[in-house]
């Protein structure tokens, strides 16, 4: 995986444009609201996403791909960057307050998607925040290409995606405490000025 992203960094630079998605001020907002200071992204890229954050948090990133960190320090000179896979816990002298991971669940297999999500409970504090958007099962897309396993689909040779619905999202979370969720449509403006519209679904849990 970590070099299907350095490949493609490399030739496409910000593939998604500066714009964060919408969902950073959503979780913006609710992260102010519970008193967060610290914040870890998983996957986060090159900093598309993080540098609205690190405006008003302590921002880490974590991220497998060497060439989007180099972007993303050039990009957001105020967050941190890490560079290594998400399913790693991350070393730090103290946990995070608050996690924002964006489009970054729906990438693995249920294996690894528990794995991430147990990562990250470990990685935040108790009464901390984890705020998630995931492929939604309400996508046009779903059920596209061949079935790896329930809602997991091939699409082209070699990648595949999860779709969730509600109550499998609420079953991945089941160990927190969930405060809000709900679906979204999300709009993806590429370099070349072409657009990718497709439905999300987000997940705001609490670590008790």
């Amino acid at each position: 995986m970590g070099t299907y992203w350095n490949e493609r960094f490399l030739q496409s630079g910000m593939i998604w444009g500066t714009e964060p998605s919408p969902t950073v001020f959503h979780a913006i907002e609710l992260f102010k609201s519970h008193h967060v200071k610290r914040v870890l992204i998983p996957g986060a890229g090159y900093g598309r996403n993080s540098k609205a954050l690190s405006a008003h948090f302590q921002v880490t990133g974590i991220e497998l791909s060497a060439e989007a960190i180099q972007l993303a320090r050039q990009w957001d000179t105020a967050s941190e960057y890490i560079q290594g896979s998400v399913l790693e816990p991350v070393i730090s002298p103290q946990q995070f307050d608050a996690i924002y991971c964006y489009d970054v669940l729906h990438l693995f297999l249920e294996p690894e998607r528990r794995q991430l999500i147990a990562r990250c409970i470990d990685d935040v504090r108790v009464g901390g925040m984890l705020y998630f958007t995931c492929f939604s099962d309400e996508d046009q897309h779903f059920g596209m290409g061949r079935e790896l396993e329930k809602g997991t689909y091939e699409y082209t040779s070699g990648k595949y995606a999860h779709f969730f619905g509600e109550e499998d999202l609420r079953e991945h979370f089941a160990d927190l405490h969930i405060l809000d969720m709900g679906s979204r449509q999300e709009t993806l403006l590429y370099q070349n000025n072409q657009t990718k519209e497709y439905i999300i679904r987000y997940i705001l849990a609490e670590k008790i």
